[in-house]
């Protein structure tokens, strides 16, 4: 009922539409008409030789001979717009109609139905009543078609008609079908001459009783009981009718018609599919593949042009077959109509490019249909299904890929995607080298495709992005079926390569940008271990001693991080190009991934897992760590390559300096072991090689600061050092104390001296910044500490210091001020 209610709806809204255009149109050609009629009458005064008027009506095209005093041509009236009409004249005057119609055919449909509930009347009376009812309808059109009160109205005439018909199909269904009354040769006949009438009152009455017949035929099965004479009788039904409205649809040019009967048709296969035992879904798959090669070879003799809606016939009757394989058991049957339909769909689309999605669609489905069917405990004949349908859709695609994208992009996947989908349900299907053999030679199909459309550059062809893309592919698939799990990410790696190589040779800014996909790849595989260095660093960040304990072992960080990585810095140092738009995320990746490897391995030699093994070896370690990172942003920098990567660098060994060995791990407070010889001990020489690797810089801003920073913490760790020994933990004494004035004293006359001698600006400040810091420590800190003598000679030894550093700044630095400037001739 659900079904025959919206049937009705929308004839109602489709009628409804389809009238209101036609009134309006007939009006139209009243009043032109009208219009015409009056312009050819002649005038009371006016000679009879000069009427000619009427020729104004003929088409633009007729020639008409010039004539002084013909009249003008009248204006063709603008064509009236359509309007939606009051709800008044909707509801009083047309919808009343067309819910009456549809109530007659339910009054039918009911009246039947009682009658056999009851069980008052025979079949054969209640057949016979059913039929003189339809005929009394069909006989109540022709009357509302000539009595002169309904004559103006055709809305009567079409709606009895349409009623009749649907009634006559129904009354036929229950003399062959339900009761048997009929022989099947005499039903045939008789489905013959119901469906030549209605196919003859709906070219005599128009739409409306198409409509009416559309809803009637196809819900009298359902209303009378489907299965009640078996699937066989309706299927042949459902065929006839459907073909009866398609030839009615090609004959008057309606779409609407067309579209709404392989609607319907595929509604009741699928309600079929559903509803039937397995043993009865043989013959509703064969009814679906007429219907889609029926409906589909309609379509475009009705006036439809999108591809999409050309091919969704082929595309639903596809559908359908996937859900009807499990029925027929994914046997030959089942693959057997699959093909078929397959194989004449692209049949199709090599005649008509159009319904090139019929084909693509039908590949995209076989491949969800080989995974179920292989992932069942008994695959039957679904492995021979897969070589055959990979055969039916790749050699096509490869012969005609260049006719057509649609073509290539059915080469490629109908090369790889049926062998993938196998892999993925039954890898068990075949042993591994066995595998490994097939994705190899299907991978070589793949990059044969692409390479004969390498003269394809630059248009995102499928042949050769997708040739690639797929042989890349088949490769990792390949190569993993025979790589050991210690080596998991080298066929990735390997595919990358591959891709990136191709790249490179054709210049394809597609084929470069697609090699990031395997990029992406090593990093799902990669993602345990990049977890673990992340948790590792960011615990180590606060406070964490013994972060070796979370960072992957070196089997896996080489396996893993290094393989990839080695083969990322190759393919961008061999190829500018590489990685297209991507190119600024594989270089990000590599710049990253390059310290963070350096990082685990410098890791692994000490492998600090224990307090007592910080303790001994947790400053050198670290201190070596940060050298590496200094040292390779130095070279960097000093080569003119890569500045922003240097300067990263640079900024992460000052940082790790100020966090770990000042802050957090700091020896004077933490207990480490920096080495037991003055100088040459790991705290003043980290200090002083980083401190020098910034002096040696080129002068910018801000490097001249941070050299000054490290240098005067050199001095401060080597006192310490020579106070405290390996260990730099203790109090603080007087001796340490002075040390560190006499130090910081000696640091500011010498950058002083040589801020002088080189008329270095910055280096004169520093040391002015430095000595005053000094003398400020001297006045509020050493001297406090000191009594008697000790405190007047330090005071006295200052002050002689000062006023001699004055003497001499002021002195050496006037006189280069005032010295005259050099002869350029002489130099």
């Amino acid at each position: 009922m659900t079904f025959l209610f919206a049937g009705t709806v929308a004839a109602l809204v489709v009628m409804w539409r389809r009238l209101s255009a036609v009134e309006q149109e007939v009006a139209h050609l009243r009043d032109a008409l009208a219009d015409a009629r009056h312009a050819s009458r002649p005038t009371e005064a006016g000679p009879v030789e000069r009427r000619v008027e009427p020729v104004a009506v003929r088409p633009a095209r007729a020639t008409v001979p010039a004539q002084a005093d013909a009249a003008p041509e009248p204006a063709t009236p603008p064509k009236p717009r359509f309007e939606m009409p009051s709800f008044e004249a909707l509801v009083g005057g047309r919808l009343p109609v067309w819910v009456g119609g549809a109530a007659l055919v339910l009054a039918g449909i009911f009246l039947v139905r009682l009658s056999i509930e009851s069980g008052l009347l025979s079949p054969a009376i209640r057949t016979v009543l059913a039929g003189l009812f339809a005929l009394l309808l069909l006989a109540g059109g022709e009357v509302a078609r000539r009595l002169p009160a309904t004559r103006e109205d055709p809305r009567i005439a079409q709606v009895f008609s349409g009623a009749g018909i649907a009634s006559a199909y129904a009354t036929l269904y229950l003399a062959a079908a339900l009761y048997h009354l009929m022989s099947p040769i005499a039903g045939f006949a008789m489905m013959l001459a119901i469906t030549a009438a209605a196919l003859a009152l709906a070219l005599r009455h128009g739409p409306p009783t198409a409509i009416m017949a559309l809803a009637g035929g196809f819900a009298a099965p359902l209303v009378a009981g489907f299965d009640a004479a078996g699937i066989g009788p309706l299927l042949v039904y459902l065929g006839l009718f459907v073909s009866a409205l398609l030839w009615l649809a090609v004959t008057r040019g309606w779409m609407w018609l067309a579209l709404a009967a392989g609607a319907s048709a595929f509604g009741w296969a699928s309600f079929l599919l559903a509803e039937v035992r397995p043993d009865q879904a043989a013959g509703v798959a064969a009814f679906i593949v007429a219907l889609s090669l029926g409906v589909t070879l309609a379509l475009p003799s009705t006036g439809i042009q999108r591809p999409w809606l050309r091919a969704a016939p082929m595309v639903a009757g596809l559908a359908q077959l996937l859900l009807a394989a499990p029925l027929l058991d994914f046997g030959l049957l089942a693959w057997g109509f699959y093909l078929v339909l397959s194989a004449a769909a692209m049949f199709l689309a090599w005649r008509d490019r159009k319904l090139m999605p019929a084909p693509l669609a039908a590949l995209g489905l076989v491949l969800v249909l080989i995974g179920i069917g292989l992932a069942r405990p008994t695959p039957g004949v679904t492995p021979i299904a897969a070589v055959l349908a990979t055969l039916l859709f790749a050699v096509p695609g490869h012969v005609l890929s260049r006719e057509g994208r649609g073509w290539a992009l059915l080469g490629v996947v109908g090369t790889a995607g049926p062998v993938l989908a196998a892999q993925l349900s039954a890898s068990n299907l075949l042993a591994d080298h066995l595998w490994c053999l097939l994705d190899l030679l299907l991978a070589s199909a793949c990059a044969w495709l692409s390479w004969r459309h390498r003269d394809r550059i630059g248009t995102r062809d499928p042949g050769l992005v997708g040739g690639a893309v797929a042989a890349s592919l088949l490769l990792w698939i390949g190569l993993q079926q025979i790589v050991p799990g210690a080596l998991a990410a080298l066929p990735l790696a390997a595919a990358m390569a591959a891709l990136a190589a191709w790249g490179r040779q054709t210049r394809d800014a597609t084929v470069r940008q697609v090699t990031v996909l395997p990029l992406l790849a090593l990093i799902v595989v990669a993602v345990i271990p990049i977890g673990e260095v992340g948790e590792a660093i960011g615990r180590s960040i606060f406070g964490e001693m013994l972060p070796y304990r979370l960072l992957p072992s070196l089997r896996d960080t080489l396996r893993f991080l290094a393989l990839p990585t080695v083969v990322l810095v190759t393919i961008l140092f061999a190829d500018r190009e590489s990685f297209g738009r991507a190119r600024r995320f594989a270089v990000a990746l590599a710049a990253g991934a390059v310290p963070v490897i350096a990082y685990i391995l410098l890791k692994q030699p000490l492998a600090i897992a224990t307090p007592a093994r910080f303790e001994a070896y947790g400053f050198v370690e670290r201190a070596v760590i940060t050298q590496a990172l200094l040292v390779a942003g130095w070279a960097l920098l000093r080569a003119g390559r890569f500045a922003r990567g240097a300067a990263l660098l640079l900024a992460i060994g000052v940082a790790r300096i100020a966090w770990f060995d000042l802050l957090i791990f700091n020896p004077a407070a933490v207990a480490q072991q920096v080495g037991a010889i003055p100088v040459l001990n790991a705290a003043t020489l980290s200090a002083a090689l980083a401190a020098a690797l910034f002096w040696t810089l080129p002068v910018r801003r801000g490097t001249r600061a941070v050299a000054a920073a490290l240098t005067l913490l050199a001095l401060i760790a080597t006192v310490r050092q020579a106070t405290h020994g390996s260990i730099l933990t203790g109090p603080l004494g007087t001796g340490e104390n002075w040390g560190y004035s006499a130090a910081m004293l000696g640091l500011s006359l010498f950058w002083l001296w040589r801020g002088i001698t080189t008329k270095a600006a910055d280096l004169r400040l520093l040391g002015l910044l430095l000595l005053t810091a000094t003398t400020l420590k001297v006045f509020l800190v050493d001297a406090a500490a000191l009594e008697g003598v000790l405190r007047i000679l330090s005071f006295l030894g200052l002050g002689l210091a000062l006023i001699g550093i004055g003497w001499a700044y002021r002195r050496f630095l006037t006189e280069a001020d005032n010295a005259p400037p050099a002869d350029p001739v002489r130099a």
